[in-house]
């Protein structure tokens, strides 16, 4: 057997045949101690017993095959030692970490269990083999969470879509999307090629990524605000999903569609605007922004001026699942005001401070003062000489022009402000409309404003 053991000259080893036949001795008596204990340790351990009952080859065998290389595992002939791991070169990384001084060690694989000791690992058992890791776990009870890479598949599903070419049909993308913030929910590190075929797919189709996000998070929880980010770190993919976002927050309080494999389930808007706040966080300036910020704007001061009598009971059961995740406000109209000062800061910050300054935040969100502060927004934006009144009253001159709509006294009030700096060239035949047919409101606010 010496013959078949080369590897004892390696330079690397310095330990002696009497010191390495001391400590297997030590460690097998400390693991009869404990077991007479009746201590049960919360990792798998791979015991020499069992090691020692797999075959040792004979030289025949070896010979035989050459593509199976053998390993000491504890440096020496020594009875006391488990036999030798095999690992096919397909698999270099299973083989000792001893064999080759320059060789990754195989930690960075498997950890393997080395029982009141604090020598270094090349001085224990050789890590098992992880073809037999499942063998090994049927004999010793439950299996060993650290023997594992964070992306193993016992932590989360691992359908044929990320084993294959990735997803191949819209068909596929739902499927996908929920399995990949189902791993990130069971704690497992996304790899870099997964993250790469996510930001593929979400390109590629938006509309079924988001809904399906939406649907599957709506209190965007930390493995969905992870992917969230992850869309916000890409101008480009930002870009495809805005306008997926829009529409959702638009019809309040559920947006009914559906997906490329047929799922109808409602959509919360309240949801779309948790992404928003979470995309926003993200964003170092507007560019990725600067075209979908009116309506975005627009849509979250609707949002602040519901009453809470119109606040159904399904949105206010998914607002506190929010609060329990984050520390949120406690109300969600707050939570809209925050995302609305979020959103200015990235276009025209001192907005948001001179409205600070004249209370006008905190005057939104009285249902009673709600059109006076949207009126002071707008006299604030034409005095920073931002742009964005501009675009503002275009959204909110086509939200007038529809019939019966919910929120046409503050939509009033910011276009009375800004009616004087228009180019009515473009408008005008709209905005009489909208004016003669807004004279006979039964709101005297109302027809003050026309």
């Amino acid at each position: 057997m010496e013959q078949l053991h080369p590897l004892q000259e390696d330079p690397g080893r310095d330990q002696t045949r009497e010191q390495d036949r001391a400590r297997g001795c030590f460690r097998r008596a400390a693991q009869a101690f404990l077991k007479f204990l009746g201590v049960r340790r919360n990792r798998t351990t791979t015991k020499p017993t069992e090691v020692m009952a797999q075959p040792d080859p004979s030289p025949t065998e070896l010979k035989a095959d050459p593509d199976v290389t053998t390993a000491l595992t504890d440096g020496t002939g020594c009875c006391d030692t488990p036999t030798i791991v095999h690992a096919t070169k397909s698999d270099p990384a299973l083989s000792d970490a001893t064999t080759d001084p320059d060789s990754p060690s195989m930690d960075r694989t498997a950890t393997p269990d080395i029982p009141l000791s604090d020598e270094p690992t090349n001085s224990g058992p050789a890590p098992p083999d992880l073809t037999a890791e499942a063998d090994a776990a049927m004999t010793e009870g439950t299996a060993d969470t650290d023997l594992v890479p964070r992306e193993s598949v016992n932590s989360a599903p691992t359908p044929d879509i990320f084993e294959g070419n990735g997803v191949s049909s819209p068909e596929q993308v739902p499927a996908f999307i929920r399995n990949v913030h189902q791993r990130l929910t069971a704690n497992v590190t996304p790899e870099e090629k997964l993250l790469a075929e996510f930001l593929r797919v979400t390109e590629a189709h938006p509309a079924d990524v988001v809904l399906t996000l939406l649907r599957c998070a709506p209190s965007c929880d930390r493995a969905a605000a992870t992917l969230w980010k992850i869309i916000a770190s890409s101008g480009r993919t930002v870009a495809k999903v805005l306008p997926e976002l829009l529409p959702v927050m638009e019809d309040w309080p559920l947006h009914s569609t559906s997906t490329s494999d047929g799922d109808k389930t409602h959509v919360f808007a309240l949801a779309a605007t948790r992404v928003i706040w979470e995309i926003l966080q993200m964003l170092q300036g507007p560019e990725p922004l600067r075209k979908y910020s009116p309506r975005l704007l627009v849509d979250l001061l609707f949002q602040i001026s519901i009453s809470p009598e119109q606040m159904p009971e399904e949105v206010d059961t998914l607002w506190r699942e929010c609060q329990k995740q984050y520390d949120l406000p406690t109300d969600s109209k707050r939570f809209a005001v925050l995302t609305l000062k979020a959103l200015l800061h990235l276009e025209c910050e001192g907005v948001v401070l001179s409205m600070e300054r004249k209370r006008g935040w905190d005057t939104l969100l009285s249902a009673d003062t709600h059109h006076y502060a949207v009126g002071l927004l707008a006299r604030e934006m034409l005095r920073a000489s931002s742009p964005l009144y501009y675009r503002i009253a275009r959204c909110l001159l086509r939200l007038l022009t529809r019939e019966k709509t919910s929120w046409e006294l503050p939509a009033m009030a910011f276009l009375v402000e800004v009616l004087d700096y228009l180019d009515m060239t473009e408008w005008s035949d709209s905005i009489l409309e909208v004016l003669s047919r807004h004279l006979w409101s039964e709101r005297p606010e109302m027809r003050r404003l026309c």
